[in-house]
């Protein structure tokens, strides 16, 4: 059975198609893909991302625990400050893909793929005893007790202040929430309870993700589309967030991550602090370095009028023989740009941006190009 989230009856009474995602019953779209996506790219869109999971560390070794188990320097994080980061198996392969954020001194929060949660859980809690400290520190599933909502897009700074009041009370200490800048946290009081909001978001646009008690999440939405509503909020589905992301070549677990994927074929090198201490993954992670990178993550843009590239396609060398390079890990029409796109995992020698290959798509072959990330660029303003 499908589990559902605190804003369940929320989406039913905003006309919500739903959709089975990671095990949760989640709004797929309200208006429609094209237009919610739309809306975050011109104005403002709300997302519920309740499903995800959220874990605390706490305690005087939460940082070397987190440090031995992530792929990011966790050390670089003051208060207040988040990161992406992976979590790796011993081999180099992905687990999860997360957010790391610290609250306090020796308190951490870790929001994690719905799909991953207990996965991530079994995963963390095996590796206790393998700890690098003897500082004493402590693991809780905080997943049941929270919800929470991202708001995206270029007007929303026009109306968190109304909905979000006064200055922060713990994380990052800013008088106002516009003042957190990207990747900042800062825990703020919303109708009298804690709201963890960070300047974070998986579009590409501007925005805050809002994490809350889960007895408060409708009030949180009801505010949000109160005042965002003239400033052209929308509430959106799965299906924009999926034609966000992918505009923006940014990964989603299962298809441009899994067990057999490292972060550096994925291209995710930046996320990964090789020249730190031990951590999960590191010696392999440092031999695949050392050798080469065999394959990495594309991103592709159709030429021409084309049928909608989908994961899973082939894709093909032009002139080669009939044997495939590699497969899309996501593929959309993108309403932004008009035109086909979609992620790859190639050999490196077809990585370079100006690469022409072909999508196999319903028994043709159809042309495409290797471009740079982010595959979507907002336009310069005039003037």
């Amino acid at each position: 059975m499908l589990k559902h989230t605190p804003l369940h009856a929320a989406h039913g009474r905003l006309g919500a198609r739903l959709t089975g995602f990671g095990g949760w019953e989640m709004p797929l779209q309200y208006a429609g893909i094209v237009e919610e996506h739309l809306a975050v790219r011109r104005a403002a869109g709300v997302f519920d991302i309740s499903h995800m999971g959220n874990f605390t560390v706490t305690g005087p070794g939460a940082a070397a625990y987190l440090d031995f188990c992530l792929t990011n320097d966790v050390n670089r994080l003051a208060i207040g400050q988040g990161q992406y980061t992976l979590l790796c198996h011993e081999a180099g392969g992905v687990i999860d893909d997360l957010y790391l954020f610290r609250v306090k001194p020796e308190e951490f929060a870790l929001v994690v793929n719905a799909a991953r949660t207990s996965d991530d859980w079994d995963w963390l809690q095996t590796q206790v005893d393998r700890a690098p400290t003897r500082d004493g520190f402590h693991l809780r599933d905080d997943s049941s007790r929270f919800a929470a909502v991202a708001v995206q897009g270029p007007r929303v700074r026009g109306f968190m202040e109304e909905v979000i009041q006064g200055g922060s009370i713990a994380g990052m200490l800013v008088s106002t929430v516009l003042d957190l800048r990207r990747n900042q946290w800062g825990t703020f009081v919303f109708q009298g309870g804690p709201a963890g909001v960070a300047r974070t978001g998986y579009t590409g646009e501007d925005g805050f993700e809002i994490i809350i008690g889960a007895e408060q999440a409708e009030a949180l939405l009801e505010a949000l589309l109160d005042r965002g509503g003239p400033h052209g909020l929308q509430p959106a589905g799965l299906g924009a967030r999926d034609t966000l992301r992918t505009e923006m070549g940014y990964p989603l677990y299962g298809h441009e991550l899994d067990e057999s994927i490292s972060p550096l074929e994925a291209g995710l090198g930046t996320f990964v602090a090789l020249d730190k201490r031990a951590f999960i993954g590191a010696e392999a992670l440092r031999e695949q370095q050392a050798r080469g990178i065999g394959r990495r993550s594309i991103a592709l843009r159709m030429i021409g009028k084309t049928p909608t590239p989908r994961p899973g396609y082939p894709v093909f060398v032009p002139g080669a023989d009939d044997t495939p390079v590699g497969r899309l890990s996501s593929g959309t029409s993108s309403p932004s740009l008009g035109c086909g796109i979609g992620l790859a995992l190639v050999p490196v020698a077809h990585r370079a941006v100006g690469t022409r290959l072909n999508v196999g798509i319903r028994n043709r072959l159809y042309p495409a190009e290797v471009v740079a990330k982010p595959l979507y660029r907002r336009p310069a303003s005039p003037g």
